[in-house]
């Protein structure tokens, strides 16, 4: 590994822009994959306004797609939303090499099996973003809250590029946690995602403080945790019960907060329905488990994103 490894980003959305923008600080090139926002970046570079310090910074290279970078990246970031039009391994197939190692940092649950299956010869380590920050305007990041990381080796493990990558964003001032298991911490991110991003969009533009006042939404939230609690364990991952009352007591005091689905709702965007709450309904229907709460919030999200987008 370079002494600087060179990382490249696919998209420069409120993770993949906080995040590089940490790794930056602490040594690595940071080049970057924009589509809505290229013109933005290319001139002014990303700024973020953070509760830990604000930082701009400036990609290397900033392209239009993979194919246009001109390095040999040690890393890709994989920062895009998970939606079934984006194809991750089509995006980037052209800059994947020998030794190039892909971070999926993403929300939802089975999501690497299509890149681990198109690059099998190459290291895949899959994120988990615990902060609260979004993309307010075209280069623009506000960063509101939390920011721990946890990685690991898909689908279990450490490696010298798991470890380097947690040590950057360490020395950096963000906290990075290697988890062995990390499916299992893929199910424990879906406790928090699985209830509060949908309820956000049907409570009608909730954030977090207002569904943790209503008693109705708290309970439902705490049924559908309990759901993925008890589909984590039949899928051989399981999950400690506390979780549930930790996930919570945190967000009871988090700064009051749009969900990014929510953002991407009131935007006009798709929503990421299926990584959420699809994949975990065709998850227990293989394991014949029941998930009425998370069934119905996704057959009634499922709807209403098709109307929110006009198709």
């Amino acid at each position: 590994m370079k002494e600087k490894p060179e990382i490249l980003l696919i998209g420069t959305g409120a993770i993949g822009s906080f995040y590089c923008g940490k790794l930056h600080q602490a040594g690595a090139r940071i080049s970057a994959v924009c589509r809505s926002d290229y013109d933005i970046v290319k001139n002014r570079g990303i700024q973020v306004k953070s509760i830990i310090g604000d930082f701009n910074y400036m990609p290397e290279q900033v392209v239009k797609k993979a194919s246009d970078y001109s390095g040999r990246p040690d890393y890709i970031v994989v920062a895009t939303k998970v939606l079934p039009e984006i194809n991750v391994p089509d995006m980037i197939h052209e800059r994947v090499y020998p030794g190039t190692a892909i971070v999926m940092l993403q929300n939802g649950i089975n999501i690497e099996e299509p890149v681990a299956a198109a690059f099998p010869d190459n290291e895949l380590i899959s994120g988990l973003a615990f902060i609260c920050v979004s993309r307010t305007e075209p280069g623009q990041i506000n960063h509101q809250d939390y920011g721990r990381l946890v990685i690991g080796r898909y689908p279990s493990g450490i490696s010298d590029s798991v470890s380097l990558f947690a040590d950057m964003l360490n020395r950096s001032g963000v906290t990075c946690i290697i988890e062995e298991d990390i499916i299992a911490a893929r199910w424990k991110k879906l406790i928090w995602n699985a209830p509060f991003n949908p309820i956000s969009v049907l409570g009608g533009g909730a954030n977090t403080i207002e569904m943790m006042e209503s008693e109705p939404t708290l309970h439902l939230a705490r049924k559908v945790m309990e759901e993925v609690v008890l589909l984590a364990e039949r899928t051989g991952h399981p999950i400690p019960e506390n979780v549930i009352q930790k996930n919570l007591d945190d967000t009871a005091v988090m700064t009051p907060y749009k969900t990014s689905m929510l953002l991407d709702y009131e935007g006009k965007r798709s929503m990421e329905v299926e990584a959420i709450l699809g994949n975990t309904v065709r998850l227990a229907e293989k394991h014949n488990v029941p998930i009425p709460h998370i069934q119905s919030l996704y057959g009634l999200l499922s709807l209403l994103n098709k109307k929110n987008l006009g198709t």
